[in-house]
């Protein structure tokens, strides 16, 4: 049972970074976007994944990573076309 609470935390935390990237990738625009909170969020994604791996934890390891691509690639974007 902890394991789908965590499949679906996972999933719509993950999925509510859809709509930023895909605006992001749409419009090359990243002017209203705090450069300062992708970092700080995505570095925490990063730590997060990592902490999914040392538990072998898969509802935290899966969620992340997605996310990590999601955030990852808003960050890119936003330090590409500032």
């Amino acid at each position: 049972m902890s394991d789908l609470i965590g499949m679906i935390a996972g999933a719509l935390t993950t999925i509510a970074f859809v709509p930023q990237v895909w605006r992001v990738w749409k419009t090359r625009s990243t002017k209203d976007i705090s450069l300062g909170m992708y970092l700080v969020f995505t570095t925490g994604v990063v730590f997060w994944l990592a902490y999914g791996l040392m538990l072998g934890a898969w509802p935290i390891i899966v969620a992340n990573a997605i996310t990590l691509a999601l955030t990852g690639t808003v960050l890119v974007l936003k330090l590409r076309h500032g």
